[in-house]
């Protein structure tokens, strides 16, 4: 005969005729986890002592032999002996005990093997949680009762809690229960049977009452008349165990005796579930949990999280809340013995274990006082949130504040006490003053306000009904008590308006631009109004004008904050303190960047808040905290007007283009005239609205202006008086080489000698004149910049027209690349985009040269690689024709399915526009291929799964809407980062439609939605 050695019990029993013992070295070893306060049932290896106490259990009559599946090396590692139990398990019951004996500290008694200090630390933890110890570590009248009872500490603890609420009778049951093994079997070989067996004692939402209806059977059987030998059989049928039956039976009359003994009496009618589960909680304020909305797990005390047995009744419909008996770690936690609770039990049972915190106290304004949001836990486990209570008796001194600033100072409060009708009534006629000459300081502020009131208000008044009664009380000796006057409520230096707070002027980048002010609400120029001349139009500097004037900034800058939501702006009282603090550190650098830009760095800096643009809500912004611009021609005529400067621009894009040129006309004029001693446009005729008047303001750092004379300042620092009016001299000229000399980024020309005077800001670029380049001045740096990109294109085109001539004519597989281009063009317009191509390869990456010597150093860099570059190019440029012929072919054969057709005729067109050669990105181009067969795989597959197709349509549909709407906002205007999404729609496309390609990034609608919102 052969024993298989594991989990065996490790007992002195002799099994007569087994001669062979197999040890598999493993146990199932019981221990107490003090962090999570749970217990673990988990396999481990045994120590030497225990495997050779299982060799033991052969050879006792005669020879035997023991397989151990484990190696000698193994065994000597493993520990001599099994740690003891009092190293594996709670010492709660220890520590009661030894208290009640009046013995020495836990800490000072010679154990043997000392329990290590954590696990004292966890037992004197639990005595609390059951008020079984006080804050001294002595024991309290729950302890002393709960030392006398021979059970857990928990379970005496539910006892007593039974005894208290009238459930004694149903408690004894159930700690009897939870002190024995469970009395029903389900053997391997009769799981199904032995759970409709068990059927019968199921309650839903509670295992414990279950164990109350077993006992009901049990003592119905007893009462039946039946042998013993016969209820013990029928017991067996039904898997419930007879010997375990009479262990629980037995644990349950000696339960009823040490009750007797405490004179508990056992109450006789039958107690309520609710009450024996309120009874039940006592013991069990550890073994809570809680499971969120859609989430399998519970989260538990301590930060554990588990699950329901699967052997408990309760799993079937898990309820929100639950406690159990134990919970126990098998390799995955486990609550065992469960039932359905309330959280309200909960505070309750744990009043002396939660811990409260409050947040966001607010006044109230229909309560009448200071209310905050409590949440309440208990070890780590929300009991309860956002329960709104009163928050003056928490912290009087914050109520009070509050109190003051919300009810008094901003009004929000419904009172008809005399002293606050009084001064809401004298506060509103200075308002309405105010909003008369658009005077905003007129009245005193918050901080002025709040000051007034806190030194007459006694520190006990935290609510209005304390405010209240003390008022009734104090008014009696001081009938002008609390009531303003009027003269406090003015402030003493709001006499006049300063020039300085709002000027005639604005000076910007080197040019003065009239102001005029206007108040007339509801009106188109309500406010401020910026005279701008036509040709200066694209020189406003917009960052600039969304600060205002001095005079108004303090006003813009409160409502941009008072536009943040309250979450944000709740540490930004008082607003108008911190919008004077917010101009006075800025005074110096208005105009800096944008006022938004600025405010989030000052609210980061200064007050510890994390705002961003999308916060700011500008459309409740007041209309005339805005700048309102007139447009005016040469003879100060009305042009346009309006609030957007971006839409001025664009709908008058072609007149200021002409007006600027005009304008720079009169200054080449003048500069060429040898008189002029290279100084801008001296005879020129007056510009209205513009005059020169003190340093350019946003400027670059690196420009320098010498009195009078036209200064020339680009990247790399100011140009000489000459060149200034060189580069002036040389706009509308033409050239074949680069003989116009240095090409600066900025060019700025004055005329102070003009009766009001001149300023222009120019950016000389290259143009594109077919075989020649002209030298032209534009007023956008982007426009510049395009321009210049293809002149330069055109200058290497000119210089390298031998190599290209070369590559053109060794162009591999010529014909072949005529037939795939011919739907975009014919040979011509094929070799044109391939030189512009090459041309942006080979020469113009960045840096790009800004003189003849880094221009001719980049032409012969380029000429001994251009043809390599070029075979490349058209290598890459076969496949992409060829994948598009294909992708052509195929699009043809799904007519019938409207939207995936118009769909893939939309990408095609967009990938693939007229000369797309030279049109798409280097690092594009070279996924051009992938891109076109991931729409031939399309296709194919959509003829197979239209479905598919369609659902995929729909989730990218509003990825695609806000990519064309941000690019359609930003007027042409290019920005990297949509360039970044246009290619990754591509690449979603890819992972979408033909997985199979893959992509060489992660990318997803959710990613690309999240990109999308960070650039709204």
């Amino acid at each position: 005969r052969i024993v298989l050695a594991t989990n065996v019990a490790e007992t002195s029993l002799t099994v007569p005729g087994i001669r062979y013992v197999i040890d598999s070295g493993l146990a199932r070893v019981k221990r107490y986890r003090y962090r999570s306060k749970v217990e673990q049932l988990q396999i481990e290896p045994i120590s030497q002592a225990a495997a050779n106490q299982r060799a033991g259990r052969c050879g006792r009559v005669a020879d035997g032999i023991c397989i151990r599946l484990y190696d000698e090396a193994d065994f000597a590692k493993r520990p001599r002996f099994t740690d003891p139990e009092v190293l594996r398990s709670s010492l709660a019951a220890v520590i009661l005990r030894m208290k009640a004996l009046r013995l020495a500290d836990v800490d000072a008694f010679p154990f043997l093997d000392p329990p290590p200090r954590k696990a004292v630390v966890d037992g004197y933890a639990l005595l609390r949680e059951l008020g079984a110890i006080d804050d001294d570590t002595g024991l309290t009248e729950v302890g002393r009762q709960l030392s006398r009872l021979p059970v857990d500490p928990r379970i005496g603890r539910m006892l007593l809690a039974a005894h208290e609420l009238g459930c004694l009778r149903e408690m004894l049951v159930i700690a009897a229960a939870l002190s024995a093994q469970d009395v029903r079997e389900r053997p391997m070989e009769a799981q199904q049977a032995a759970d409709q067996a068990h059927k019968w004692f199921v309650v839903e939402g509670s295992d414990f009452l279950g164990i109350l209806k077993i006992w009901e059977y049990w003592s119905t059987a007893q009462a039946g008349g039946e042998s013993n030998r016969k209820l013990a059989s029928r017991l067996e049928r039904e898997f419930l165990s007879p010997r375990r039956l009479r262990e629980w039976s037995d644990l349950h009359k000696q339960l009823g005796e040490a009750v007797a003994q405490m004179h508990w009496r056992v109450n006789a009618s039958a107690a309520t579930p609710e009450v024996i589960h309120q009874a039940l909680l006592a013991g069990l304020l550890g073994n809570l949990g809680s499971r969120p909305p859609d989430e399998p797990q519970y989260a538990g005390t301590h930060g554990i999280r588990f699950a329901i047995h699967p052997g408990s009744t309760v799993a079937r419909k898990a309820p929100r809340w639950l406690m159990a008996a134990e919970l126990v770690d098998t390799g995955r936690l486990y609550a065992r013995t469960v039932a359905r609770i309330e959280p309200a039990w909960i505070e309750r049972a744990a009043a002396h274990l939660i811990v409260r915190s409050w947040s966001e106290p607010a006044w109230s304004k229909n309560a009448g006082q200071v209310m905050a949001f409590e949440r309440g836990t208990l070890y780590g486990l929300t009991i309860y949130a956002q329960r709104k209570v009163e928050y003056g008796s928490r912290d009087p001194a914050l109520a009070r504040e509050i109190l003051i600033r919300e009810a008094l100072v901003a009004g929000d409060w419904d009172s008809d006490m005399q002293f606050f009708v009084h001064n809401r009534k004298l506060i509103a006629e200075i308002q309405k003053l105010e909003h008369k000459i658009r005077r905003p300081d007129l009245l005193v502020d918050e901080v002025f306000l709040h000051d007034w009131f806190d030194a007459r208000i006694p520190d006990h008044v935290t609510s209005g009904h304390t405010l209240e009664q003390w008022y009734r009380k104090a008014r009696g000796g001081d009938p002008t008590l609390l009531l303003l006057s009027r003269d406090e409520l003015l402030k003493k230096d709001s006499a006049g308006v300063t020039s300085d707070a709002f000027p005639r002027q604005l000076v910007m980048r080197g040019m003065s631009f009239a102001l005029d002010y206007h108040f007339d609400p509801g009106a188109a120029d309500d406010g401020v109004t910026m005279q701008v001349p036509l040709y200066a139009l694209n020189q406003v500097d917009a960052a600039r004008t969304d600060w205002l004037v001095p005079g108004m900034l303090r006003d813009k800058v409160g409502a941009l904050i008072k536009s943040l939501p309250q979450k944000l702006r709740r540490g930004i009282v008082p607003v108008p303190q911190y919008a004077e603090e917010f101009c006075e550190r800025w005074r110096e650098r208005v105009g800096e960047r944008a006022l938004v830009d600025a405010l989030i760095e000052d609210l980061r800096e200064h007050r510890s808040a994390r705002t961003a643009a999308s916060d700011f809500r500008l459309e409740t912004l007041p209309v005339h905290l805005t700048m309102h611009y007139k447009v005016v021609d040469e003879h100060g005529g009305y042009v346009a007007a309006g609030r957007s400067l971006p839409q001025l621009r664009a709908d008058l894009a072609p007149r200021t283009h002409n007006a600027f040129q005009a304008a720079l006309a009169g200054f080449s004029a003048h500069a060429s005239r040898p008189d002029a001693d290279h100084t801008a446009a001296g005879g020129a005729p007056a510009i209205p609205g513009v005059r020169r008047d003190g340093p350019v303001t946003g400027m670059p750092p690196d420009t320098v202006h010498h009195g009078s004379d036209a200064a020339v300042a680009g990247a790399g620092g100011q140009a000489p008086v000459s060149d200034a009016a060189s580069t002036a001299m040389q706009a509308g000229r033409r050239f074949r080489d680069w003989s116009f000399g240095e090409l600066p980024e900025l060019m700025e020309l004055r005329d102070p000698s003009a009766p009001r005077g001149r300023t222009l800001i120019g950016y000389p670029a290259l143009v594109d004149r077919g075989d020649e380049v002209e030298v032209c001045v534009f007023d956008e740096p982007r426009k510049a910049a395009f321009e210049q990109r293809r002149g330069l294109r055109r200058l290497f085109a000119i210089a390298l027209k031998d190599p290209l001539r070369f590559f053109e004519k060794n162009l591999p597989d010529a014909q072949r690349l005529g037939v795939g281009y011919a739907p975009f063009g014919g040979i011509e317009d094929l070799r044109e985009d391939l030189r512009a191509a090459l041309l942006e390869r080979a020469c113009l990456t960045e840096p790009l040269p800004s003189d003849a010597g880094q221009f001719e150093a980049r032409v012969e860099q380029a000429r001994g690689r251009l043809n390599l570059i070029g075979q490349e190019l058209a290598r890459t440029l076969l496949e992409v024709l060829t994948e598009h012929t294909s992708a052509a072919r195929k699009l043809a054969s799904i007519r019938a399915f409207d939207a995936a057709h118009a769909d893939i005729t939309s990408q095609l067109a967009a990938l693939l526009p007229r000369r797309f050669v030279s049109s798409t990105p280097p690092d594009a181009w070279r996924h051009l291929p992938r891109y076109l067969k991931a729409v031939s795989m399309r296709v194919d597959k959509l003829r197979a799964d239209p479905q598919r197709d369609a659902r995929i349509m729909a989730e990218m549909a509003p990825l695609l809407a806000a990519w064309r709407r941000f690019s359609a906002d930003r007027r042409g205007e290019s920005d990297p980062r949509l360039d970044e999404v246009r290619w990754l729609l591509e690449e979603l496309r890819v992972s979408l439609f033909a997985q199979e390609l893959r992509t060489p990034m992660p990318v997803s609608v959710k990613r690309l939605r999240k990109i999308l919102e960070n650039l709204s």
